[in-house]
């Protein structure tokens, strides 16, 4: 069993589902109590390129979350063949734009768009780069500053975590995926919390192995029910941020939540897990950009 005393994971062959839907929606309440306090209502604008169904979906629903907040929206919807120098021009246009505090380039973008995403991203001023993903944003993670913004993901992904267990100091915590967007920044967070961390990828030799070690497993890969069962310490957190379609066409995690009952200490659902803290974190990080206007 892992060693988990400090924390409120139950110590029997009892799971506890961690919902992210609950926990997203108490930080919105508490996000929609601060814009009013304010008197200011932040401003997130998206861009949205070409047609993909699941992007559309994504941002319909930051749209309706910002409204309910009482965040302003600006949606750009832009078509699949636009140019790179068209995107740009836009970037730049709302960088200069005082009624937007957060600027959301929704990824990934069409190809052949896909070549150019990195150097676009980078366009956004860090102080609106509510993705956190410009080099001034994750350098500051890097170096322990407070005054940056984090990617949403991975912030979530914290809060679920310390909603089981507040300290984490001497944890071990495996990440698997090294992506920029969520695997690398994962890991920055966790060092910061004082927890032991491997990041392991497609190179990593044995992973089961290695998964076995974690008192906090982290899955975000892209491979449906890639984590099994006995890949799980009894009494881990595990936090399942992939979105898969199963064999029977329903979405489901990298782990096998079936397998993962009654061995992990505690999981988040595959949907309404780590999905719903992601757009609550992206609210917040708006509200944040506002606040340092």
């Amino acid at each position: 069993m892992a060693d988990l005393s400090r924390c409120s994971v139950p110590m029997s062959d009892q799971t506890q589902i961690i919902s992210g839907k609950d926990v997203a929606a108490a930080l919105r309440a508490k996000l929609a109590e601060a814009v009013e306090a304010s008197g200011k209502a932040p401003g997130l604008a998206v861009i949205l390129v070409g047609d993909d169904p699941a992007s559309q979906v994504y941002v319909r629903n930051k749209i309706t979350a910002c409204e309910k907040t009482g965040i302003k929206s600006f949606e750009h919807k832009l078509p699949a063949d636009s140019s790179r120098d068209d995107i740009a021009a836009l970037i730049n246009s709302l960088n200069k734009d005082d009624q937007v505090h957060g600027i959301l380039l929704q990824l990934p973008l069409p190809d052949p768009l896909s070549a150019v995403q990195e150097e676009l991203v980078q366009m956004i001023t860090p102080e609106k780069d509510v993705d956190g993903l410009t080099i001034a944003n994750a350098g500051k993670l890097i170096l322990g500053l407070k005054d940056g913004l984090v990617p949403c993901t991975p912030q979530g992904s914290l809060l679920l975590i310390k909603e089981v267990c507040k300290d984490l100091t001497s944890k071990h915590a495996v990440v698997i995926g090294r992506s920029n967007l969520f695997g690398k920044p994962m890991g920055q967070l966790l060092l910061a919390e004082n927890c032991t961390v491997t990041q392991c990828h497609s190179r990593t030799q044995d992973l089961p192995a290695v998964c076995r070690q974690a008192d906090i497993l982290i899955a975000a890969v892209g491979r449906a029910k890639m984590v099994k069962g006995d890949w799980i310490k009894p009494g881990a957190i595990i936090i399942d941020v992939g979105i898969n379609r199963g064999e029977d066409g329903k979405l489901c995690g990298d782990v096998d939540f079936d397998e993962a009952l009654g061995v992990a200490g505690a999981i988040t659902p595959v949907p309404g897990g780590v999905g719903p803290m992601t757009i609550a974190c992206l609210l917040g990080n708006t509200i944040r950009a506002a606040s340092n206007d």
